[in-house]
């Protein structure tokens, strides 16, 4: 059975979530107190809903229990985000992805149930930093404070080697998830996969690590 997934709060992070859950096939409830905000995404999500997510009853009218994950999207006003994650937890909801304004209001959603908290903001600007100090970052993902998933282009050097030969895991202490060639994603490639030209490699190490490639 398809996934369903419910977003609450439609600023500008909630209704780009919403957005690209639904053009990825997945059915998406949008619920906001703002009618403004609901019809303007009326037409590109499953169900778009006026509501108080605040009140428990507007929460069990969208059937909020029987989505598999449910977004809180809502940053600026930090006691309503807390607030609507216990509700959720209460009424059984089994994922609430949570976003947070700073590390003390993360701690605060951990605390009463959110079982992921992220930070738009921040990782976007993380993001940003890197592309724009490294020409071979294209892209940049933080798991944790210490951890990091980065694509990585080919630099000319790796061009006709094999995963072996550039040893990456003994020389840098990173392990390659996956090569991105052209429209395919070659998953878990193995040692003899060689690299070629325009390849990205997927990567995931400690944060120190992905720098010290980035210098090579």
């Amino acid at each position: 059975m398809k996934r369903q997934f419910a977003v609450i709060g439609l600023g500008r992070f909630g209704s780009s979530v919403a957005r690209t859950l639904f053009s990825m096939g997945y059915d998406v409830l949008a619920l906001d107190i703002n009618e403004d905000r609901v019809q303007d995404l009326a037409k590109d999500v499953t169900h778009a809903v006026q509501g108080d997510a605040r009140e428990e009853e507007t929460l069990r009218a969208v059937g909020i229990r029987n989505f598999d994950v449910v977004v809180v999207a809502i940053g600026q006003d930090i006691q309503s985000s807390i607030l609507i994650t216990v509700l959720l937890k209460e009424l059984g909801v089994k994922c609430v992805v949570a976003k947070a304004q700073n590390e003390l209001h993360a701690k605060v959603l951990y605390k009463v149930g959110a079982d992921k908290v992220v930070f738009p903001e921040r990782d976007m600007g993380a993001r940003l930093a890197r592309n724009m100090v490294s020409a071979n970052v294209l892209d940049y993902i933080q798991l944790s404070p210490d951890y990091s998933i980065a694509e990585i282009a080919t630099y000319e050097t790796w061009e006709g080697k094999s995963l072996r030969e550039l040893n990456l895991r003994a020389r840098f202490g990173i392990n390659v998830l996956a090569i991105k060639r052209n429209k395919q994603l070659l998953v878990a490639p193995g040692a003899d996969d060689l690299i070629h030209k325009g390849d990205t490699l997927v990567v995931v190490g400690m944060n120190e690590n992905i720098e010290r490639l980035e210098r090579v």
